[in-house]
């Protein structure tokens, strides 16, 4: 099996092809470091998606780096701007802690669901038992699909009658964890934004259920986010951030996207570390984030 960093690498190609040819094209051409080298720069970093508060900000650093280290040489610069890359997504995670209820939110059509089978998956491989909570009850065939990689992983699968109380599925989840003693419940939740209202009311009161029946439970809130939707995934992100309590990203298809930058702007704007990335479909392909090696294989 091939290792992370050439999966990630290969996963990374569709962003490297575009943002790291051209800073490379740049610093290689760069006669000089001035103002035009720093508006090229900035203009690479918007187009990959990192935004344009990210963007300045990583510019500004730069430039106060230059400046204070005497740099001449644009290759030099390349490398100070990798470490600035590195020191922008680098968040410390909160640790695990077991037991542990990880709720799993995020908009319809992210991989929300295909994420939540790779977690279970994941955290198998390293001797913990899961069990998963379908408390998606709107979205047809939200379970069939999560009974599939219930399946897969070898862990049970929590659930009731499409249109029940999310709430309700995440009760009987906590008796079945206590009962077996289990280190992880992944609940798979509702994707819908356009009722923000629902969503919040729907969360809070499943957070209460968590807190009543499991207060011993450390809770993760995981926010999946569709790399390829860009800083349109980031509104969305916003919005979340305030009907939940967000700990963490998970990044899916970032092996299907131009523009990996969006792995920058999430720090600068969301203030949030990324736990996980997804580079690729295999079910293997979701890996826990590392900045210096993300960056490492973006360059």
């Amino acid at each position: 099996m091939a290792g992370f960093f050439a999966r990630l690498k290969q996963g990374l190609s569709k962003t490297r092809g575009q943002m790291s040819r051209q800073i490379d094209q740049l610093t290689s051409a760069a006669q000089k470091i001035d103002e035009d080298f720093y508006e090229e720069l900035l203009d690479i970093l918007v187009l990959s998606d990192a935004g344009v508060v990210t963007s300045e900000h990583i510019i500004d650093t730069l430039r106060e780096q230059v400046r204070g280290q005497k740099v001449r040489d644009a290759a030099q610069a390349k490398e100070l701007l990798k470490n600035i890359m590195v020191e922008e997504m680098n968040i410390p995670r909160p640790p695990l802690q077991w037991p542990m209820v990880m709720l799993v939110v995020g908009v319809n059509g992210v991989g929300k669901t295909t994420t939540v089978g790779k977690l279970a998956l994941r955290f198998r491989e390293v001797g913990r038992s899961v069990t998963l909570a379908a408390a998606d009850t709107f979205r047809a065939a939200a379970d069939d699909q999560l009974q599939v990689w219930a399946d897969r992983a070898d862990v049970p699968l929590i659930k009731q009658q499409h249109g029940a109380d999310p709430a309700a599925v995440v009760f009987d989840a906590i008796a079945s964890v206590k009962a077996r003693k289990t280190d992880l419940l992944i609940v798979d939740t509702a994707g819908r934004l356009h009722n923000k209202k629902n969503l919040m009311d729907e969360l809070a009161k499943i957070r209460r259920i968590i807190a009543r029946e499991y207060p011993e439970a450390a809770v993760r809130s995981m926010l999946v986010l569709d790399a390829t939707t860009g800083q349109n995934g980031l509104n969305q992100a916003k919005m979340f951030k305030e009907v939940a309590d967000i700990n963490g990203i998970i990044l899916t298809k970032l092996d299907g996207t131009a523009k990996g930058g969006i792995a920058l702007a999430i720090r600068r704007e969301l203030n949030v570390p990324v736990w996980y990335i997804g580079v690729g479909e295999g079910i293997d392909d979701l890996q826990a984030f590392d900045a210096r090696e993300f960056v490492e294989a973006l360059f």
